[in-house]
């Protein structure tokens, strides 16, 4: 492993894709400031982007995005009160108090540490877990793949959304559209409608930028409103009052980056959990631990320690299923397996076989990425606020436009751009009553996988699927199903739902 990983630094250190590596953290952190953007609308939009690069560079910069973005929300959240990404709002108890003491840039120094040291943490486990990960997997065949693709539909319709029900049906329905196009058996025309330009199914980057991240700009034009914070201005550069942060001060809290960096990595291994609740699980477990609960919520340094660093945990953590078995662990692993597939790599079991030198490759990305992080973070410390006096009808025009330009670059297709309105037009829906736009993107990814291993267990077994039920693995998945399934049914939901809102 050792002798891989240095080979990968080799592949990866590299000046192109060190470039490329830093623009996408600066791009993350500005979406990351950039209240109601954040790293997925980043993704979704700069996705398309990395078609013209090598695939070390392509997954390089995305990781960039991802990383910045996942620290980014920390900012607006310690300075105004006011979190860039729902994980954020933890942040915001302890970052926003400290401001209004006058030591801002203390707090942000205390995310950007944090941040980087749960993700080294989560990074570190991913490389020792991807290949044993990836050689269990390949014991895996037909029914167990079934059986575990529909346990994943059901803990992120369980978990990524308000209802269980309305989860499941945004997720079938992304399935459903998955298998528009030609089948991949018979090759016969599937509900094309004599479209030639739906005979390669539904355009990835169409579905995604539309539904996630147009969506988002049609929601936020018809919600705008004046917030009560928004003519709040914080001058770093007159804040008089302790503004360093020392290292002894940082590793006192040695304990509680570690535990956080566990609960964020646990977190990002089971698809569907997701960032927040990552955020707030280390949150309540420090609060629980310490011997002076009361401090929390008056400015407390061991309360942002312990949210930045189990919500950027996850980043590296849920690339684990993602690449060992191609189920992705929330919307921006979804979104990195559609880079992967640009290239021609289809992330699984088989991926660290037959292109280990790329993945060791890009493990040394995610890892000189975590120290270019900290050097750009804490560079731009006191001027990443200013992104943040940007008006919204600046930014969303400028957004909007990237998302015309992610979709009709690639394709030079402009049916490509209307689907994508069309996704937009569902997306914004979706969100109005309560459907989960992150079950329909990875119900949309994960429904040819799901497609192709039912149909090759029936064909295997006859059309006995008696098989899932006596393989153990299968069996296994089948139960954890079943168990989550009642777990957050009708009548479950809204008491967990309750339990978690409570923020310890």
């Amino acid at each position: 492993m050792i002798e891989n990983l240095i080979g990968g630094f080799e592949n990866a250190l590299t000046l192109w894709n060190l470039m490329f590596i830093s623009i996408g953290i600066v791009i993350g952190i500005i979406f990351g400031v950039l209240p109601g953007l954040g790293s997925v609308t980043a993704i979704a939009i700069l996705v398309p982007i990395t078609f013209y690069m090598s695939p070390i560079t392509a997954i390089g910069f995305l990781v960039g995005v991802n990383k910045g973005g996942t620290s980014g929300g920390a900012i607006p959240a310690i300075l105004l009160n006011a979190p860039g990404t729902p994980e954020a709002a933890a942040t915001a108890r302890e970052g926003y108090p400290l401001t209004k003491a006058g030591k801002p840039v203390k707090a942000m120094k205390m995310s950007l540490y944090s941040s980087v040291f749960g993700d080294l943490f989560s990074d570190c486990v991913l490389i020792l877990l991807a290949a044993p990960f990836a050689i269990i997997a390949l014991e895996f065949g037909p029914p167990e793949f079934t059986s575990i693709i529909l346990f994943s539909f059901t803990l992120i319709a369980a978990l990524a959304g308000r209802s269980l029900l309305k989860g499941l049906i945004a997720a079938a329905l992304g399935v459903y559209l998955s298998t528009i196009g030609l089948d991949p058996v018979d090759s016969t025309t599937r509900m094309t409608f004599g479209e030639v330009e739906l005979y390669d199914g539904i355009n990835l980057n169409a579905l995604a930028i539309g539904a996630l991240a147009l969506s988002s700009v049609i929601s936020q034009i018809f919600d705008i409103r004046k917030s009560s914070n928004e003519d709040e201005e914080v001058d770093l550069f007159k804040a008089k009052s302790n503004t360093t942060l020392k290292a002894v001060e940082f590793w006192s809290n040695w304990r509680t980056l570690l535990r956080s960096s566990f609960i964020g990595t646990g977190v990002g291994m089971l698809p569907g959990l997701g960032v927040s609740l990552a955020a707030f699980l280390g949150y309540g477990a420090a609060k629980r631990a310490s011997k002076t609960p009361e401090k929390f919520g008056t400015g407390h340094l061991e309360g942002i320690a312990a949210t930045e660093a189990a919500n950027s945990a996850v980043v590296g953590a849920n690339l684990i299923p993602t690449i060992t078995l191609g189920i992705p662990g929330n919307v921006a692993a979804a979104l990195m397996i559609s880079a992967f597939m640009i290239h021609g790599l289809v992330p699984g079991p088989l991926l660290m076989v037959e292109h280990g030198e790329l993945v060791y490759s890009i493990f040394a990305c995610m890892l000189t990425a975590n120290l270019i992080h900290l050097v750009i973070g804490r560079i731009g410390i006191r001027v990443w606020s200013t992104f943040m006096r940007v008006p919204k009808s600046i930014i969303l025009p400028v957004v909007v436009i990237l998302c015309v330009a992610g979709v009709y670059i690639p394709t030079n297709s402009m049916f490509h751009v209307g689907m994508m309105f069309a996704f937009a037009g569902l997306g914004y829906v979706m969100r109005k009553s309560g459907f989960s736009i992150v079950c329909l993107v990875i119900g949309f990814l994960l429904g040819p996988m799901f497609e192709l291993a039912l149909r090759q267990t029936m064909l295997l077994y006859k059309s006995d699927l008696s098989i899932m039920f006596t393989s153990p693995i299968s069996l296994g998945f089948l139960i954890l199903t079943l168990y989550f399934a009642w777990r957050f049914g009708p009548g479950q939901k809204k008491k967990n739902a309750t339990s978690l809102s409570s923020g310890d």
